[in-house]
C-alpha cells in the first residue's frame, strides 16, 4: 500500500469542497482520478503534500505508506516531498525560475535533498535529461529557451529525479498539442516501469485514462462517486454519472473503452 486517503474533506469558511473522500494506491498503480473541473480533484491532491492555500482546512488522515502526511510538521513534509512523493503539475513553466538555467534547478534539488558532491550531482542530472530524451546542452539553458514539450519533459525529469514511490501528475496534458502529449504520457509510462513507482493522475481526458490506467476513481462536485478497475469501469460502469462522462468522451475505436471486451472477442 502506498497511499490510503481517508475520509478526507476539505473546506473554506463558507462551504465543503471536497466531502469524505477515500481511496487507495497500490504499489505500482497508473490511478486516475477522472471528473469535470471544479469537481475538487486538484484540491485532493494538493492536500496529500500539504500544498492547499492556508485559507482552507483539511481534515481526515492520508496515510503515506504507514505515515500520515496530514500530522507531519512543515520540515518533515517538505523532507518528503520531491523524494518520496512528487509532483508534475499542469503548469509545469511554473516549475522553473525563468532567471536561472535549468542545470541550476536540478543542481539546487539534489544539494537541497543531501547530495553534497557536486560532480555526482551533475551526473545525476544529465542522466535525468537523457532519460526523457532530452540532451546535455539543455543543461546549460534557460526555460525560455526551451519548447513546451521540453519543458514538460524537463518537469517530468525533476519530478523523477529522485525515484518516488509515488508520482502525482495534475492534469499535466493540458497545455500541450496531441503529439507532445503522446510523447509525455509514453515517457511518463516507460519511466514508471524503470523505476517501480505509482502514478495518481489526475485528468479529464478518458482517452489516456483508456490507454494509460490500471485503476480509477470519478469525482463529482467533491465526493468519489464509482471507483475500481479500469476495465471494469469502462466497459460497465454502475454509477449514473460515470456513464454521462463516458457518453460524452470521444468515440475511440468501437465504442468508448477499455477495449477488454473487444479483445475476448477477438
Amino acid at each position: 500500500m502506498i497511499l490510503s486517503i481517508d475520509e478526507v474533506s476539505i473546506r473554506n469558511q463558507n462551504k465543503i469542497i471536497v466531502d469524505q473522500v477515500s481511496l487507495t494506491i497500490r504499489e505500482g498503480d497508473w490511478f486516475a482520478l477522472v471528473g469535470e473541473s471544479g469537481s475538487g480533484k486538484s484540491l485532493l491532491s494538493q492536500s496529500i503534500g500539504q500544498l492547499l492555500p492556508s485559507q482552507l482546512q483539511v481534515d481526515g488522515s492520508v496515510f503515506f505508506k504507514e505515515q500520515d502526511l496530514l500530522k507531519l510538521s512543515a520540515k518533515e513534509i517538505r523532507k518528503l516531498r520531491g523524494k518520496n512523493v512528487s509532483y508534475i503539475f499542469q503548469d509545469y513553466q511554473g516549475s522553473f525560475t525563468p532567471f536561472r538555467k535549468m542545470g541550476q534547478h536540478f543542481d539546487e534539488y539534489l544539494r537541497v535533498h543531501g547530495f553534497s558532491s557536486k560532480k555526482v550531482r551533475y551526473k545525476q542530472s544529465i542522466e535525468a535529461l537523457e532519460s526523457v530524451g532530452l540532451a546535455e546542452e539543455l543543461y546549460h539553458r534557460y526555460p525560455f529557451q526551451l519548447s513546451g514539450g521540453q519543458l514538460q519533459r524537463a518537469a517530468i525529469a525533476l519530478a523523477l529525479l529522485l525515484s518516488p514511490d509515488l508520482v502525482i501528475a495534475d492534469e499535466i496534458t493540458t497545455a500541450l498539442d496531441s503529439v507532445s502529449v503522446h510523447r509525455v504520457l509514453e515517457m511518463l509510462a516507460k519511466r514508471q516501469k524503470e523505476t517501480g513507482c505509482s502514478i495518481l493522475f489526475i485528468t479529464h481526458d478518458w482517452r489516456h485514462v483508456r490507454r494509460y490506467a490500471n485503476k480509477l476513481a470519478i469525482m463529482k462536485e467533491g465526493r468519489i462517486v464509482e471507483s475500481g478497475g479500469k476495465h471494469r469501469i469502462l466497459d460497465h460502469p454502475h454509477h449514473e454519472y460515470t456513464k454521462q462522462l463516458i457518453k460524452a468522451a470521444p468515440i475511440l475505436e468501437k465504442g468508448l473503452p477499455s477495449g477488454l471486451d473487444r479483445e475476448m472477442k477477438l
